[in-house]
């Protein structure tokens, strides 16, 4: 009976007014509409500002312009630039394969105008940083019965002032990411400062070591070999370093020493004598210097050779010739290459260079050697495509009412 009459006296009380629901609350008297929640809706976040269009932005640089005008000029400057595009990759493809592959200007191969000799400099331990070892080597491949020296010195690092030190142990062995490196074992190699066994000058700082890998324990081996050795400066102070040399005992193929010439199809051919011993695809280069010496071009040669009595065509291109005007007679040097393995380590069996000039060719005037540049179907096709890309940018520029555009050079 209480809890009837305790909602029954709620109701009443709602109904006078006496008792207001809540904001919100959806009770309400008997026999009265809901009421209704005064909250005011959430407004929705305010959206960011249109981002201008490129025409849009022309326009405000050119109130002048209609937005179709405007429109216009954006895809006319797009045009230019793929125009510029364009243009710039056709020629300079075309100058970039003007000469073929294997006869370029030497200029363009700075690290190989020489024989590789090379030279270093480190510190001489992590603790002393403050002397540093100065290293150098006569070559990297070695063949045969070659020899090889290696040079050693110490610098202060700060002034370059050379110290005193002395290479107090040296050994040679297989380097150690050789397979099976150790199994030819470890041979002593004695460096001096005393100008015998290739030093050239007594107590100048800089000790010389010779090494004969043919006759000094590794006859049989092929690969990479290492030279560790020790090196004590003033104070007892103690560091290393190593050399590593790429050995071939017995050569795939020898160089005659043989070089004929004969100008063909518009270009001069050093035809280089090679006795070869293992057909298969061999490397050459060499280097080529004008009269005076100085270096010209770099050629090569990249092709398959059978056994027996060969030659390796190394081309000095017509137009290079005319392009560059060396002065001559030319001369041939430091010819090298190697056959190439197509599988195991290493990758190539050597042979023995022909070092410093091998031949000098006879005097031409430039009227013998063509202009033309090089032509090949790849060169040719390239130039096709580029050329298309350069031709539908300046149509479409023309559409655009742009800058009438050169045409691009018949390929």
């Amino acid at each position: 009976m209480i809890l009837p009459l305790v909602l029954g006296l709620g109701g009443l009380l709602l109904s006078v007014g006496l008792i207001k629901p809540a904001p919100g609350d959806e009770t309400f008297a008997p026999g009265a509409e809901p009421v209704a929640s005064k909250t005011a809706p959430a407004e929705p976040p305010p959206r960011p500002p249109a981002r201008p269009t490129p025409g849009t932005l022309v326009q405000a640089q050119d109130p002048s312009l209609s937005p179709e005008e405007a429109e216009r000029e954006v895809q006319r400057e797009l045009w230019r630039k793929r125009l510029e595009r364009a243009r710039f990759t056709l020629d300079t493809y075309r100058e970039s394969t003007k000469y073929p592959h294997e006869s370029r200007p030497i200029s363009e191969h700075p690290d190989l105008v020489y024989p590789q000799s090379p030279e270093r400099k480190q510190p001489l331990s992590r603790e002393s940083r403050d002397i540093a070892l100065r290293l150098k080597q006569e070559k990297v491949f070695v063949v045969g019965d070659e020899v090889v020296r290696f040079f050693v010195g110490c610098d202060n690092a700060n002034s370059g002032q050379p110290l005193p030190c002395e290479v107090h142990s040296a050994v040679a062995r297989e380097a150690p990411y050789m397979a099976g490196a150790g199994q030819a074992g470890a041979v002593p190699l004695d460096f001096n400062d005393s100008g015998r066994n290739g030093d050239e000058v007594a107590g100048d700082s800089t000790w010389t070591g010779s090494f004969q890998p043919a006759r000094q324990g590794f006859a049989m081996f092929e690969g990479t070999l290492r030279i560790d050795f020790r090196v004590r400066s003033a104070g007892n102070v103690e560091g290393g370093a190593f050399f590593d040399i790429m050995f071939t005992p017995a050569p795939p193929a020898t160089f005659t020493g043989k070089v004929r010439e004969v100008v063909e199809q518009g270009s001069l051919q050093l035809y280089v004598g090679l006795q070869v011993r293992k057909p298969g695809r061999y490397v050459m280069a060499g280097r080529v210097d004008d009269e005076g010496g100085i270096p010209f071009a770099y050629v090569e040669f990249n092709q398959e050779l059978e056994a027996g009595a060969r030659e390796v065509k190394l081309t000095v291109f017509g137009r290079l010739i005319h392009d560059k005007a060396p002065a001559f007679p030319l001369k041939l040097r430091d010819v090298e290459g190697f056959l190439l393995r197509e599988q195991g380590d290493p990758d190539r069996e050597l042979v023995k260079a022909l070092t410093g000039y091998v031949h000098t060719t006879q005097e031409y005037t430039p009227d013998r050697f063509s202009r033309d540049e090089w032509e090949s179907e790849e060169r040719r096709r390239y130039l096709e495509e580029y050329a298309k890309d350069v031709k539908e940018a300046e149509e479409e520029l023309g559409k655009l009412g742009g800058p009438p555009g050169k045409n691009p050079q018949a390929p």
